[in-house]
Formats: C-alpha cells, sequence, structure tokens
C-alpha cells in the first residue's frame, strides 16, 4: 500500500494496524490495504468504502465473481484476484478446521463453512460434507443445481458418493437464494427420504442445512431430522 504522507501517521491504516492491531481498524480501512491503492481522486480507503456499499457488505463483496468485480471502476485483474482469493482462503481455512475434528463439536464452524460456500449463491446448490466415523470431513461435493426454487436431489447419487468415500455420515446443505431460511415441505420430505435410503447402507444423516447470506438453519436442531 502506497503510504499517504498528506496523512499523520496515527491516521495511515497500514501504521495504525502494525501498531494496535487489526482489531482496531475499520472495515473500510482493513479493505484499503488489500487494495493497496485507488485511483485518480478516490484513495483507497474511499475506494475500499464505496466497494462494500455497492455489494452490499463485505460479505457480498467477497463472495463476487470476477465478472461483478471487473466491472467496477477502479478495479484491476489484480485487485479482483486478490478479492476472490480472500474468500478462498476463509472457505479453505474453516474446511481445515473441519478435517481436523468432529463436525458435530462444531456446529457453528460447520454453519459457518456451508454458508462461505453456498449463502451468495443466486441459484440453489445442494451439497454434502461426507464425514468419517470420529465425524471428520473428509470431503465436500456438490449433489445438485437447480433453478432459484428448487434442485433435484438423487439418493442414489449421494449413496455411491458416500460409499466412494467410505463415509460413515453426512450433512447435507442446500441455500435459498429468496434468502427464507424456512424448509419447505419439499425440504422436509428430501431430509426424510435421503435420511432412510442412507440407512440402508449404514451412513448416518446427521443434519440438514438450510442456508441463506445471513446464516444457516439446522433441520437437526429444530427436531426436524
Amino acid at each position: 500500500m502506497t503510504v499517504d504522507t498528506s496523512l499523520p501517521s496515527h491516521e495511515r491504516p497500514r501504521e495504525r494496524l502494525l501498531a494496535h492491531g487489526a482489531h482496531v481498524l475499520t472495515s473500510p480501512e482493513l479493505l484499503a490495504i488489500i487494495l493497496r491503492t485507488g485511483f485518480k481522486g478516490c484513495d483507497a480507503v474511499s475506494l475500499a468504502r464505496r466497494l462494500i456499499e455497492q455489494f452490499d457488505g463485505l460479505r457480498g463483496l467477497l463472495s463476487a465473481d470476477a465478472q461483478a468485480l471487473l466491472a467496477i471502476p477502479g478495479l484491476g485483474a489484480a485487485k479482483a484476484c486478490e478479492l476472490m482469493a480472500i474468500n478462498e482462503l476463509n472457505r479453505r481455512s474453516l474446511e481445515e478446521g473441519l478435517k481436523a475434528g468432529q463436525a458435530l463439536d462444531q456446529p457453528l464452524r460447520v454453519k459457518h463453512y456451508c454458508t462461505a460456500k453456498l449463502g451468495h449463491l443466486s441459484v440453489e446448490h445442494c451439497m454434502a460434507l461426507y464425514l468419517d466415523s470420529q465425524f471428520r470431513l473428509i470431503t465436500t461435493e456438490e449433489i445438485s443445481r437447480g433453478t432459484l426454487t428448487q434442485a433435484s436431489v438423487y439418493p442414489r447419487e449421494v449413496i455411491k458418493s458416500g460409499l466412494k468415500h467410505h463415509a460413515a455420515a453426512l450433512i447435507l446443505a442446500h441455500n435459498h437464494p429468496s434468502g427464507i431460511a424456512e424448509p419447505s415441505e419439499a425440504d422436509l420430505a428430501l431430509t426424510r427420504h435421503l435420511k432412510q435410503a442412507l440407512a440402508l447402507v449404514d451412513i448416518r444423516l446427521l443434519d440438514h442445512l438450510i442456508v441463506t447470506g445471513s446464516g444457516a438453519v439446522s433441520l437437526a436442531e429444530r427436531g426436524l431430522l
């Protein structure tokens, strides 16, 4: 980041971060450190503030695709790549945690991971988190991609993948692009059907998460599994 010598050192984001820690900076200031520079008439902090406002918050910005980012004046390929890399690193960090420990002991981390993977999508996606006998994450696979209102999930394909990965259990997650996290009757029917099918091959369905941009709802926690 090019230092703006017109500002006193205590007002420069990078210097303040090094002196006091990242927690003292605002979101635009933290983002400005990543962006490093703005453009003529717009410094890095101002550009960061504009981006956060335009994408309705950090979540929207960091989950934006290349096309959306490159359409913004002042954002070239390098800055767009940096922003997308941050989001991917966040998802991988959450995934590492699930692989290292029991998913059942980390319900919030599971929700955060699924929200990071699915919450920003404008089309309904369904994925399965395959777990070993210790409920540690083996892998995550997309099992369906549907329209804005529904997705088709075929239990035989889920079972096939579960057996291939030697999974002992799985967690199902799908997003509601509408932003409404309440499970539909179709969601509940799918949950019951999949649970019964998996039981035939001794794979447990531990949970079904309904994901939106603001978080995830657990059917298990609601007693609906």
